[in-house]
């Protein structure tokens, strides 16, 4: 298990690199101001699918990012030529 300031780091990290410095920190502010309760919103994520329908989403999303990650990989490898 990470240990909470890594999360935050790494958190924050995505954030900023998706959303940019200022969007990040509205999301934030969103966040905060908003009485969103985690637990309740993951209990009812998956309620109207079956377990059939999850598996193979979560394939999906998988060989999805094996391919982005592969992507990723020969992009780097290009740009040290």
């Amino acid at each position: 298990m990470k240990a909470d300031t890594l999360i935050r780091y790494e958190g924050m990290n995505t954030l900023v690199k998706n959303l940019g410095l200022v969007e990040a920190e509205r999301f934030i502010m969103l966040v905060q101001r908003e009485t969103f309760d985690y637990t309740k919103w993951q209990e009812s994520l998956f309620e109207d699918m079956t377990i059939e329908e999850i598996y193979s989403n979560a394939a999906k999303l998988r060989n999805e990012n094996k391919r982005i990650n592969a992507d990723a990989e020969e992009f780097r490898r290009k740009i040290k030529l």
